[in-house]
């Protein structure tokens, strides 16, 4: 008897430290496995559908914005223990114990349109110059912030057609890009810089610094016949086209829906969309149809195409029976679907999402 009792309580023992260790194992350790898992399913899902969306604005589809609410996740472990006898024909009988435990998550995800007069007026402003220039400021290149922001600069056009559904014809784009080389120079120069003027009218000014650099001041000297400005050190930055002064940058901004629409000039569409006029096919003055990887925008950003799902892809989506994904070695297109996103949650992702909200419970697992 003394042995049964031994045997029982051992039993009993090793079970309860089960149970308490998988317990210890299910907070902690499992919060570590689940928030990962989360937090790479909502960036993916959101890049997803930024990419889907610049595949409809080529298609001339409409495009269309859902935010995620919350997510919460409620989780339950349940445990039980006992003792369980069995009896022989014989007439021995036997006791042994009998555990059980169970695990449940039960995720929720609510999401809600981005929409509502806010939301469109912020697609549809443009981006704010402060914004830019502390992007400029922070560590991205010169090339990139102008040529996918700025539509105009002066006389400067920057594929301003572009700026909506694709155009038939080929944009203006050349003389902006001999502007964007120049000034990128300088850039890596340290000869040029934005700062708040010290008058009271505190506007911002672009500065050329002394340097000794030939090829530095070649390319102020081609800024300054581009833009047809007035020879300078400190130039005043508007946005008024109406007056022309020499010794402005008048710089006329995309909104992020312009941006949208510019970035998915270069979409790699199959031919069969093309022949069935799913799409336009923009022309130059050759009749030739136009390469958009010439363009600012084209040179950062591309969106490839495939029948088969792609092995090498960053990200991709189904559209219209075939892939559109950014390839994984594409750091270019990578980079300014990056920048891409982070001026769409500047300006218009922190707008309200606006009601009815979509409530999905994800099953248990």
């Amino acid at each position: 008897m003394k042995k049964f009792k031994l045997n029982t309580l051992l039993y009993l023992a090793i079970s309860i430290g089960v149970l308490s260790g998988c317990q210890s194992w299910y907070g902690p350790e499992n919060l570590n496995d689940t928030h990962a898992a989360y937090n790479h399913a909502i960036v993916n899902s959101l890049s997803q559908e930024m990419l889907l969306n610049l595949v409809r604005l080529k298609y001339r589809d409409r495009p269309y914005f859902l935010n995620i609410n919350s997510v919460t996740a409620s989780m339950s472990i349940r445990s039980s223990l006992g003792l369980g006898t069995s009896t022989t024909i014989a007439g021995s009988s036997s006791v042994s114990p009998e555990m059980g435990i169970s695990f449940t998550q039960s995720p929720t995800i609510s999401y809600a349109p981005l929409g509502g007069e806010d939301f469109l007026k912020s697609l549809l402003s443009p981006i704010p110059i402060e914004a830019v220039l502390v992007m400029a400021q922070s560590g991205w290149r010169a090339e990139r912030i102008f040529g996918l922001c700025i539509e105009r600069i002066n006389n400067l056009s920057n594929a301003a057609s572009a700026s909506g559904p694709t155009p038939a014809m080929q944009p203006e784009y050349q003389l902006f890009q001999e502007f964007l080389a120049a000034f990128h120079y300088l850039q890596s120069k340290r000869v040029i810089e934005f700062g708040i003027s010290l008058d009271s009218s505190k506007h911002i000014e672009v500065r050329f610094l002394e340097t000794n650099d030939k090829q530095a001041k070649l390319a102020i000297k081609k800024i300054q016949r581009l833009l047809t400005i007035q020879p300078s050190h400190r130039y005043q930055l508007s946005t008024n086209f109406i007056e022309n002064n020499p010794k402005y940058w008048n710089i006329r901004l995309r909104s992020i829906s312009s941006l949208l629409h510019y970035l998915s000039q270069n979409i790699n569409v199959p031919v069969l969309h093309q022949q069935q006029g799913l799409v336009t096919s923009t022309i130059n003055e050759k009749g030739v149809i136009f390469n958009w990887d010439k363009t600012p925008a084209g040179e950062l950003f591309k969106i490839q195409s495939s029948d088969e799902k792609p092995e090498n892809a960053y990200l991709k989506v189904f559209y219209r029976e075939h892939w559109f994904y950014i390839a994984d070695n594409d750091l270019n297109s990578k980079s300014t679907f990056m920048l891409l996103t982070q001026l769409f949650n500047l300006q218009a992702g922190q707008q309200k999402a606006v009601n009815p909200t979509l409530t999905i419970p994800v099953g248990n697992q």
